[in-house]
């Protein structure tokens, strides 16, 4: 592969998904601006403290990173809504394990706005002392949020974990991704140590039914549009 990603930089991009136009944020987050609605997905909270209990050590501050990250991203925002959608907890227990610094900034991000948690496979029981509302998914006009992807038009998931393979100053780097054909999208893993699937694995050829899709990296200091097909 010998083509390199543009230089300039955006720390958002526009992305147009059944007739909606939604602003891509450098983070990782989703944001509806005319809804003050932002979304994020599978942030596997407490997925270090998981790998502990079966002897895989990690540094434990995977939650506090992953909340200041969101912290910021609705800071810059100042949603009315914010949708989690879905694994927001690495498992069932997870919310059990978080630290109380973890539990207080939480509760602080969720002060104030309407906070919508979509059941994910990773935690389909959550628990209601959260806070906010539990859901299986939900609609806001044309789009339907929810974790898995089905394909379906005016859909927003998650579960994939999309990530980029792509060529960038003669070497190949990786990089998390939202993944959209314009009818739909699927979004790029917030956790803090989310693993990723490559946008060129089969899963997600059967959503947008073959590689005609694009690919808005994050990179370091903008989002990135590469066509599905020129990745890896």
């Amino acid at each position: 592969m010998t083509s390199a990603m543009p230089i300039a930089h955006r720390e958002t991009r526009t992305l147009t998904i059944a007739g909606v136009d939604l602003a891509a944020d450098l983070s990782g987050a989703l944001v509806w601006r005319e809804e003050r609605l932002l979304v994020v997905s599978d942030l596997h909270l407490e997925k270090g403290s998981s790998f502990a209990m079966r002897g895989v050590l990690l540094p434990p501050y995977d939650s506090a990173a992953t909340l200041a990250r969101l912290a910021a991203a609705i800071a810059r925002h100042d949603p009315r809504t914010v949708i989690a959608l879905g694994d927001s907890f690495h498992d069932g227990e997870a919310h059990q394990r978080l630290p109380v610094a973890a539990r207080e900034a939480l509760a602080a991000l969720r002060r104030g706005r309407d906070w919508i948690w979509i059941a994910g496979n990773h935690d389909p029981a959550l628990p209601r002392d959260l806070g906010g509302t539990v859901a299986g998914s939900i609609a806001v006009g044309p789009l339907t949020f929810r974790h898995e992807p089905t394909g379906a038009r005016g859909e927003i998931a998650g579960h994939l974990h999309p990530k980029a393979r792509v060529a960038a100053r003669g070497r190949a780097v990786e990089r998390r991704c939202f993944a959209t054909d314009g009818d739909r999208a699927v979004m790029p893993a917030f956790g803090a140590y989310a693993g990723g699937l490559s946008i060129r694995h089969s899963a997600f050829a059967r959503i947008f039914q073959g590689v005609a899709f694009m690919a808005h990296v994050l990179g370091d200091r903008g989002i990135h549009a590469i066509a599905a097909a020129r990745c890896c």
